[in-house]
């Protein structure tokens, strides 16, 4: 895609939030209202033709993280529903323990956490005190009783990035399960799940994929999915679906099994227009063209007087998310600042967080150096 830009809607403020929600490009903005207007002249007359989406969608989800099989990823309702699963899933003994960093997003700890009644502990990073190496102090957390190890692909409070290939090949030899919630990362940087050798992988699509919330992409490894026993059931998630009258019933051999009943539709015609923009792009140039302007934005930063970076500057460490103090500014204030002058941002990290993706013009960028300037 030669020109980003005209993929995208006139904002009426200058987006720095893709890492909380984001805002829609124009096909998926068509996809909903061509969906919504069908429903209300004809209803779901055309279902087939609605199943035959949801199946793109899985193999665009395939390809977007090199899943060896689209049958491998469930489409769930988020990435806290996700975790859960394999929280609740797997069969735990007093005495074992999860790996995973303290300074994680809610949704990769509460669901570690609230095994402690089963006699679980959660064994939580301190990554203030290994900002350098931290994959090397994740590793010397486990044990022998370690099951399993749960991270960000990018912390979202500054925007480093884990090296994961390298967790992924521990986890692996030691016989844990390697479980990655890649919210921040899929849609953004390219992705290879086989590459990092992930169990498990969960990613919301309303951040970097730039979808809508309230559909989640739930990739579970063919060899564990045995280990995952089902906490929830319904008709979806059967062998034989459609078969309504059925007395007793087998769980999909897929990942289908996770998908307890009614599909979110709506959610699926949008994501699925979201992806096909990002794929059609192409991951490579996407992530090109976003570390361009997160080097814009470093650039813009490091030029005035008193800000400081708190972001991991080094290249593969680098995300979309560039998170900032002042020295001069206490955060609430320069945060302000940003809002008043139609700069969406986000407090995050003890400081200010700004998320661009890769089709924001660079002139926006421009103008919010001017602002903290100012």
């Amino acid at each position: 895609m030669n020109n980003p830009h005209s993929a995208f809607p006139t904002l009426s403020c200058i987006h720095l939030n893709h890492a909380a929600v984001a805002p829609w490009p124009q096909v998926t903005a068509d996809a909903v209202h061509a969906f919504a207007t069908e429903n209300a002249r004809q209803g779901s007359l055309d279902y087939p033709r609605w199943l035959a989406v949801e199946q793109a969608l899985r193999e665009k989800a395939r390809l977007l993280m090199n899943a060896p099989d689209a049958a491998d990823i469930a489409l769930v309702k988020n990435t806290s529903e996700g975790l859960s699963f394999v929280a609740y899933g797997l069969d735990w003994q007093t005495g074992d323990n999860v790996v995973g960093i303290r300074q994680e997003f809610p949704s990769n700890r509460f669901p570690w956490q609230s095994l402690a009644g089963q006699g679980v502990e959660f064994r939580q990073l301190d990554l203030e005190a290994y900002p350098d190496e931290p994959e090397q102090a994740l590793m010397a957390l486990c044990d022998g009783c370690t099951r399993v190890l749960s991270v960000s692909a990018v912390q979202y409070t500054n925007g480093l990035r884990m090296k994961l290939a390298e967790l992924g090949a521990f986890c692996r030899a030691k016989g844990i399960l390697f479980c990655v919630d890649a919210i921040q990362q899929l849609g953004a940087i390219p992705f290879d799940v086989q590459h990092i050798q992930a169990d498990f992988v969960v990613a919301d699509g309303h951040k970097w994929m730039l979808g809508p919330e309230g559909l989640a992409l739930f990739y579970v490894r063919r060899e564990v999915q045995p280990q995952l026993k089902l906490t929830q059931y319904g008709w979806h998630m059967t062998e034989g679906m459609i078969d309504y009258t059925a007395q007793d019933f087998q769980p999909a051999a897929t990942a289908r099994r996770f998908e307890c009943g009614s599909p979110n539709m709506l959610s699926i015609h949008a994501l699925n227009a979201s992806l096909g923009l990002l794929l059609e792009t192409g991951m490579e140039q996407v992530w090109a063209q976003l570390c361009t302007r997160v080097q814009y934005l470093l650039d813009g930063l490091q030029a005035i007087p008193g800000i400081e970076v708190l972001s991991d500057t080094r290249e593969e460490r680098r995300s979309g998310i560039v998170t900032f103090r002042s020295q001069v500014l206490d955060n609430d204030s320069l945060f302000r600042r940003l809002q008043e002058a139609g700069v969406f941002c986000a407090p995050r990290g003890g400081g200010v967080r700004l998320s661009p993706h890769f089709y924001t013009p660079l002139g926006q960028l421009d103008t919010v150096s001017a602002v903290i300037r100012a």
